[in-house]
This record gives structure tokens, sequence and C-alpha cells, in this order.
């Protein structure tokens, strides 16, 4: 691939991010900002320590949560479209938008719930704020683990199929990757900071919403990035025979 076509891929990519981030930030402002209003409120209710806030809630939940959900999209997009430049052609035999559905479901699944089950998102009154730190670097920790698992598994399977075949590499690959999280879960410590009196089912919404927000981003980010792609990587004269092919003859 020449450095004129990642150029394009890379300006597509940031762009589909965008559109992603701005679905995202739809998603965060409905389902994920009035669980936090809740939180906090909590939080103020058993907390006797009252602060002048720096920033106001109103401008953290309209301005801050737009700027900060934007600028994540277009650079999540630009990384994305790195490793699609990337993985391209040695996935398999897909198309540019299966390709770009593919490694959006790969990076979900490898940069958000793997470590999401380990270390799952928690609203703002949930946590010490002295564990704030490990807790961090933990969670990281487990995204770089999660992603050099990924790419290990892709690897192992690739090496296995001459002698096992397709499928059973595929299923021994997967056992490692199970395998291999499984004792990353079991050996990396653990936090259960969540005070007794709060709300179980407000943990559990705002933990959903935050899932929904990643998930409207990876989903979004491969449909639009898919169809971006397409018309980078696959002629003109190819894409309008395709769809002269898929147009129904009337009888």
């Amino acid at each position: 691939m020449n450095s004129a076509t990642v150029r394009n891929l890379l300006v597509r990519g940031m762009f589909a991010g965008l559109a992603a981030g701005l679905l995202a930030l739809v998603v965060a402002y409905f389902l994920g900002e009035p669980r936090v209003d809740a939180a906090i409120a909590y939080e103020e209710a058993h907390s006797h320590e009252h602060g002048v806030e720096a920033v106001s809630r109103t401008m953290q939940s309209t301005a801050g949560l737009s700027t900060g959900v934007l600028v994540y999209g277009v650079a999540f997009g630009g990384i994305a479209a790195l490793a699609y430049c990337f993985a391209l052609g040695r996935i398999g035999r897909f198309g540019p938008r299966a390709s770009a559905l593919l490694l959006a479901a790969a990076g979900l699944i490898t940069v958000y719930v793997v470590p999401f089950l380990k270390y799952p998102a928690n609203p703002p009154s949930v946590g010490d704020p002295g564990t704030i730190g490990r807790r961090t670097t933990l969670y990281f920790l487990m995204v770089v683990l999660s992603v050099l698992l990924a790419v290990a598994t892709v690897i192992l399977g690739k090496r296995l199929a001459p002698r096992l075949g397709n499928w059973n590499a595929t299923l021994a690959a997967g056992a490692f990757l199970v395998l291999a999280i499984g004792l990353a879960y079991a050996f990396l410590p653990s936090f259960d900071e969540v005070p007794k009196d709060f709300s179980a089912t407000l943990l559990w919404e705002f933990r959903l919403a935050a899932l929904a927000v990643q998930l409207t981003l990876w989903t979004s980010f491969g449909l639009v990035f898919g169809a971006l792609a397409e018309r980078v990587l696959v002629p003109k004269q190819v894409r309008a025979k395709g769809a002269t092919r898929a147009t129904p003859v009337a009888h």
C-alpha cells in the first residue's frame, strides 16, 4: 500500500471518527449524563465537603463533554485507520467494508470490553480517591495486555493453520486467548469500593450507558469508515459494475 493511499485512508478515518464521535456524543448525553447527575447528587448528599467547582456542571455536561468526545473520536479514527492499513489483507480475503467492521469488532472487544469486564466504569461517587492512580494504571495495563494477547492469538492461529486446518487452528487460538485473559483477570488485583448504600440499579445503568457509548462509537466507525475506504481501495468502475449486478431486473 503506497503512502498516498495510507494518507487518504488516514484522513477518512479521522472523518469517520468524527462522525462516530457525534453519534457517541448523543448516546453519552442522553444515557450517561443523567446517571452522572444522579451519582453526583448521591455524593453531595453523603459528603461534608462542598468546594467551589472550577468548571460548572452545566459546562462539563455540554461543552466539556462535546469537546472530549469529538477530539477522542478524531484521534481514535486516525489510529484505527492506521491499524486498518496494517491489517488489510492480513486478516483474510475480505472486502474493505467487511475488513472495517471486523477491525471495529476486534477493537471494541480487545480495547474496551475485555478491560471493562475486569475494571468496569464507575460513576463519580464510586471509588476511593486514594487509589485512583493505581486503578488507572492497572486499567491501561489491562488494555495493553488485551491488545497484545489478541495479536498473539492471530499469529498463533496462522501458524497452527497449516497443521490443524483453519477451523481447529481458530479453536485452539481462541482457547489460548480465553485462558490467557482468565489468568490476567486472576492475577491482577481487583477493587471493590462501591459504597454499601449506593444504588445497585444506578451503578448498573451507568455501566450499561458507558458500554453503549463505546458500542455506538466502534460500530458507527466501522460502518462509515468501511464505506469511505471502499471508495479509495475499489475502483469506481468495479463499484459501478457491482451495483449494476445487485440491481434486480424488472420483468
